[in-house]
């Protein structure tokens, strides 16, 4: 797809401040753990004001269609369970334990998980120059984890398999969701998907907490608020409505702009450290994606 000048700057303004308000995700996490609270009722709180949100979105999308069949609502559970629930609590349980910049690097692998998935479970080919920028991004991301390692411990390498785990579990409803989205539309199925996995957050809350653990600090309260909007329904709208400009692609290399704003937004609001490490690391981790989107 080839964007018009006109449409051009738009879509890439749109796919910017996607990635950078996602990004901002980690941060306000990272703000909030500080008032105390733990990764159950933190995504369940940011869930809880995000539902009603995606809940809009999806009636929004689906005006005039066909309602869901059974084997949709099945589908959709099993994506908004794997996409959304499993992989936001696994990287807000992550978080806990490691700094803000190696886990948005962690989940900027991504990519190369898609790509390793389907070669593994599809049979897919993989070619050289795939493995070489598959090569080079995971020795980025090696980098900033043997150089955090160093200085935090154990609890480092728990954090990064959590995160990463997140990152698999988002690649697996990336693999699985093809079919959907050409079934239902994107914003339709993302708006579905993410209504059940507010619904698994909020019920787990219930199932492993005391109701009385609901009861946070009001900063709490207003980051979950800011992360529910600016971090997850923001970022959604702004991606799709990227790609229906400038195209996937175009897109996802925008994206790449997220690390690096995770980095500075780490440094200068939650003063982690920026140091050579950090730096080449993330440099490998950009390099590597942007030759697998070349290679593709």
């Amino acid at each position: 797809m080839t964007a018009t000048p006109d449409r051009a700057w738009p879509g890439l303004a749109l796919a910017a401040a996607g990635s950078i308000a996602f990004s901002g995700k980690a941060i306000i996490v990272k703000l909030a753990y500080r008032h105390g609270v733990d990764a159950v009722t933190l995504i369940m709180y940011r869930m809880l004001f995000a539902m009603p949100l995606f809940v809009g979105l999806a009636w929004w999308a689906g005006r005039g269609k066909p309602a869901l069949t059974r084997r949709d609502l099945l589908v959709v559970t099993g994506l908004g369970f794997s996409g959304y629930y499993l992989a936001s609590f696994l990287d807000f349980a992550g978080l806990q334990y490691i700094s803000a910049s190696l886990e948005r690097l962690i989940l900027y692998l991504n990519p190369t998980l898609v790509l390793w998935l389907g070669v593994l479970a599809l049979g897919r080919p993989v070619r050289r120059s795939q493995l070489v920028a598959l090569a080079v991004s995971y020795c980025g991301v090696l980098l900033v984890f043997g150089h955090e390692l160093k200085f935090t411990g154990t609890h480092t390498a728990l954090g990064a398999a959590l995160v990463f785990g997140s990152a698999v579990s988002y690649a697996v409803y990336l693999v699985l969701s093809g079919e959907e989205v050409r079934r239902l539309g994107a914003l339709r199925l993302t708006g579905w998907a993410t209504s059940v996995a507010s619904v698994l957050c909020i019920a787990q809350f219930l199932v492993l907490r005391p109701l009385s653990a609901a009861w946070v600090a009001p900063e709490v309260i207003g980051l979950s608020v800011l992360n529910a909007i600016l971090c997850t329904f923001a970022p959604v709208l702004m991606v799709m409505m990227a790609i229906e400009r400038i195209g996937a692609t175009l897109t996802a290399q925008t994206g790449m702009i997220g690390p690096v704003s995770t980095i500075l937004m780490g440094v200068l609001i939650l003063g982690e450290p920026l140091n050579a490490w950090i730096v080449a690391g993330t440099v490998l981790v950009l390099a590597g994606v942007w030759l697998l989107t070349r290679a593709r």
